[in-house]
């Protein structure tokens, strides 16, 4: 990378490193302040009033925790993806629910030998996710502290091959690269962190999205960590949208939006980094929370049709077929072993609850060689796993 290639209006400058120079960002905000127009306030306003809708929703439908959750996984799905993942939602659930039966909270060593890589990295984005609201909710602030905990949840079992650092729950200590782009090299990391972290706290110079939009592109151009700051500046995204209060609860996934844009995503940031092109980075990130936002508003709002139809239909008997089904919003993943214990049933009748609700269309089978049988609710996943409706 030469100097030459940065206009005047770049927002950085590279510092000589040996044979090499690195990219060194200006601190926030930038200097040239914001050019933004009145198609970007439309869409502002649109991310905001979708997130707004998203925040009712939120409060005032009683849903499970699961179904929460299962969007929290969605989000931790397409980011893992994005990192080259490839993991489906039967093979978490899966997971899940073997050691459910098996009566523990976690995988014991015979249940996790099923586990692959892939899965273990979207279990712990959950994990981290989860950890960093806990925080906020206890009254802790998004730290550099906080930050090196949670990069460590995300790393923490994942096989050394998908591991590209020696140093987990800190910076760097090496170079790394972005293609032919040299982020800032580990002497400089400290400093220019710290400079982000004052600005988050000192509450940023724009609108709450506008700030995240800047924190996220200096963030992933600082690449603090020697790996795994893909994934921990997307969970980022859905802490600071918490702490704002933009969030009601962490079931926003912009990971699909980024997902499906990777060369816009890219694009856009180099375009900040050489030329200072900020307003068009800004309208790709603002334009996602808002399409994200209003799919997930319309994911819960299905979610909910979907339940008041079967408490309608199945609701108010104590047959175990109607338990099971009413109680498939929160254990949409089963086997005959989880009614069992679920309904403390013997295993015949878990079996005929299990094939009646097949028969309604209600349960699928889901294909495992040389498992129990294992039955995912059809419907409640079809929602889950359609793609996206409103783009």
């Amino acid at each position: 990378m030469q100097q030459s290639e940065l206009d005047a209006d770049a927002p950085g400058n590279l510092v000589a490193y040996g044979r090499e120079s690195y990219y060194k960002p200006e601190p926030l905000p930038p200097s040239g302040g914001l050019a933004l127009d009145d198609e970007f306030y439309e869409t502002l306003a649109d991310a905001t009033f979708w997130l707004g809708k998203l925040s009712g929703v939120s409060r005032e439908l009683d849903f499970p925790p699961v179904l929460y959750t299962s969007l929290l996984r969605k989000e931790a799905m397409e980011s893992a993806e994005i990192e080259g993942a490839d993991v489906d939602y039967d093979a978490l659930y899966s997971l899940e629910t073997r050691t459910f039966d098996e009566g523990r909270d976690e995988p014991n060593e015979t249940t996790a030998v099923a586990e692959t890589k892939d899965t273990r990295e979207v279990r712990n984005y959950e994990t981290a996710v989860e950890d960093g609201i806990d925080a906020l909710d206890h009254g802790e602030a998004l730290t550099v502290e906080l930050l090196h905990d949670l990069h460590e949840t995300l790393l923490t079992g994942v096989p050394d091959d998908r591991v590209d650092t020696d140093t987990v729950g800190a910076y760097k200590s090496k170079p790394n690269y972005l293609g032919d782009f040299l982020p800032p090299v580990p002497g400089a990391v400290e400093d220019l962190m710290d400079g982000l972290f004052t600005y988050y706290r000192t509450g940023g110079s724009y609108h709450p999205l506008v700030d995240v939009a800047l924190f996220h592109y200096q963030f992933e151009t600082i690449h603090p960590y020697g790996d795994g700051n893909g994934r921990l500046g997307r969970l980022l995204v859905t802490l600071q949208l918490y702490d704002a209060d933009l969030l009601e609860r962490p079931n926003l996934y912009l990971s699909e939006y980024f997902n499906r844009n990777k060369a816009a995503y890219v694009e856009r940031m180099e375009s900040v980094r050489f030329h200072g092109a900020w307003e068009p980075w800004l309208s790709f990130f603002v334009e996602g929370i808002a399409r994200q936002a209003r799919e997930s508003v319309e994911r819960t709002l299905a979610l909910a049709d979907l339940r008041r139809d079967y408490e309608a239909e199945y609701g108010g008997k104590s047959y175990t077929k109607n338990r099971l089904a009413v109680t498939l919003f929160e254990r949409p993943y089963v086997t005959s072993k989880t009614v069992q214990r679920l309904f403390d049933v013997e295993q015949p009748t878990a079996s005929r609850a299990i094939n009646e609700l097949v028969d309604d269309g209600v349960l699928e089978e889901v294909p495992r060689h040389g498992r129990n049988k294992e039955y995912r609710a059809r419907e409640i996943f079809e929602i889950l796993e359609q793609p996206p409706q409103t783009y």
